[in-house]
Formats: C-alpha cells, sequence, structure tokens
C-alpha cells in the first residue's frame, strides 16, 4: 500500500551558524536565524505560528535532529539549542555549527 506524498514544506533552509547566550526561556542557548532568511520564513511563520510570534520547526544542530520553536528576537529569530542537543552534538557557548531548520 503507497503512503500519500509527504506535503511540501512552508521553508527549509541550511545554515552555519555561531550558538550564541540570551537571557530569555531556558537553555540560554541559542542561534540566530541568517538575516537573508527572514523574509521568507516571516511568510511561512504566517501560516505555521500559533501566537506570540514563535514559529514552529523541525530543527537538525550538527546531525542531531529535534522539535522546537522559533523565538522572534529584534528583526529576526533565533532557534533554541536544547540541553540534550547541546550534549548530543558537544556544542557550546561560541561553537560554529551547521544547521537546518524546516517549517511544515
Amino acid at each position: 500500500m503507497n503512503s500519500p506524498p509527504e506535503p511540501e514544506p512552508l521553508f527549509d533552509a541550511q545554515f552555519e551558524g555561531c550558538v550564541i547566550e540570551w537571557r530569555g526561556p531556558a537553555p540560554y542557548l541559542f542561534i540566530a536565524v541568517p538575516d537573508g532568511l527572514v523574509d521568507d520564513l516571516r511568510h511561512a511563520a504566517r501560516l505555521a505560528s500559533y501566537g506570540w510570534g514563535v514559529v514552529p520547526v523541525t530543527a537538525m544542530v550538527d546531525g542531531i535532529a529535534y522539535t522546537t520553536s522559533l523565538f522572534p528576537r529584534s528583526k529576526g529569530y533565533v532557534l533554541p539549542v536544547r540541553k540534550t542537543v547541546q550534549k548530543d552534538a558537544g556544542v557550546g557557548f561560541g561553537s560554529m555549527v551547521s544547521v537546518r531548520i524546516t517549517v511544515s
């Protein structure tokens, strides 16, 4: 029996980013979404956001996949890096990482 095809994501991007600290909701470590991706991400967020400007995403940081939500910050978004992801990927404040985010 064939499964229906997966719908196209509203937004899918890969980038390199630096893990930063930001005094906000735990776990306090985040990766800023590059400015060049923010307009397309905002467009997808109109359909996917569940309020307060947060955007649900599937993320992958240095090969570790997880679900979370992007938080609005200044004129862009930041991706929280969970403690388990920090540990499993061996990353911390100042680490340069490979990131993929998908909004479905």
